[in-house]
């Protein structure tokens, strides 16, 4: 049995996490908070490729503020990213934040943590403890001999004990680093020694070429193994990518069904037409529809139809006559310019 169909249930907003529920995809804005037209803007790209829950950074308390107005103009639950300063965490909760982030260890003493625990604990917002490798106390690096995972996991567990001594356990645990192999331990560790759920992703992975790699390989052995409840996978680049990359991830492992699956031949000295940009079209192209089936984009006839066998649809291409594949049978020939209006008919009608 996972163990994500063990962890306790928190609800964020109108999402649960935790027990066995579905993995929640999240991201995070990168505009100024307290710009509310532009960060509303964002986060209904974001909601319209799928994001279920979304966190914006609360540094000012006119960011604290602006959570009030942002929340009367999207539909999924928000995040406070809280760094530091305890009052940003209240403020950021009595404007209606549906969780809070907080690493509890730098934002001051006991009386601060109890202020905000307390604060939280009144609206039963849920508090995401959050630790990673670039923040991981000086005493447990040397304890340990370096940034390691045990000494994440005993600095994640110390946090939360931190929430947990204020009388409450409404919580969600985020423990990070950048090394893929590092964040794989750290996880399997934490995963059995709490029941908390985890909040996973590959911090400060990259690039969305470069991060998107090390977060397919660090998030997919981990949610394999069974762990995580929400995942992030974080990139520099445009939030939409997370999103996108997140899908694919959760659907490749079989954890998320609906959206249709594209795949498309690598080329070779067979092909005679564009087919990396009519791949790229039809992947785009293809985001909108919720069907759970699998479309393949093939460079030639010569080997196109057996290739889409197992493909629900497929388009193949080549000396400017393209064929329309279905279940492996070609089902019509049609003019190589039309094989991307031609799918779209298809899908636009799609029936199983």
């Amino acid at each position: 049995m996972a163990y994500r169909d063990h962890t306790k249930v928190v609800h964020i907003g109108s999402i649960a996490i935790g027990g066995g529920n579905p993995i929640a995809i999240q991201s995070m804005t990168n505009t100024r908070t307290d710009d509310v037209k532009a960060t509303v803007a964002q986060i209904h790209r974001l909601e319209e490729a799928g994001c279920e829950i979304i966190r914006c950074t609360v540094p000012t308390i006119a960011c604290a503020r602006a959570i009030r107005e942002i929340k009367k103009q999207i539909r999924i639950p928000l995040v406070a990213d809280i760094h530091f300063d305890y009052k940003m965490a209240i403020a950021a909760i009595e404007n209606g934040a549906d969780k809070i982030r907080i690493n509890p260890g730098n934002i001051g003493g006991k009386d601060r943590i109890r202020a905000v625990v307390d604060c939280a604990k009144e609206r039963d917002v849920p508090i995401r403890v959050g630790v990673n490798s670039g923040s991981l106390e000086k005493d447990l690096v040397e304890k340990y001999g370096g940034v390691t995972p045990e000494g994440l996991v005993e600095s994640a567990l110390d946090k939360v004990g931190m929430v947990e001594d204020c009388g409450y356990d409404n919580i969600v645990i985020s423990i990070k680093s950048s090394d893929v192999l590092t964040c794989v331990k750290a996880h399997e560790l934490l995963a059995k020694k709490t029941r908390y759920p985890l909040h996973v992703g590959i911090t400060e992975a990259g690039t969305v070429y470069g991060g998107n790699i090390k977060s397919a390989i660090g998030l997919g052995i981990i949610l394999y193994e069974g762990i995580g409840d929400t995942i992030r996978v974080s990139l520099s680049g445009d939030p939409v990518e997370e999103i996108r990359s997140a899908k694919q991830i959760l659907r490749d492992l079989k954890l998320r069904q609906g959206g249709v699956e594209v795949t498309s031949c690598p080329t070779c000295g067979r092909t005679r037409i564009d087919l990396i940009g009519l791949a790229d079209q039809v992947e785009k192209m293809v985001q909108k529809y919720p069907y759970n089936i699998k479309v393949a984009v093939m460079g030639c006839a010569v080997n196109g139809p057996g290739e889409a066998r197992e493909a629900d649809i497929g388009i193949a291409g080549g000396d400017g006559e393209g064929l329309l594949i279905k279940k492996g049978q070609i089902v019509k020939k049609v003019p190589e310019d039309q094989l991307l209006s031609v799918l779209r008919d298809e899908l636009d009608h799609w029936q199983n």
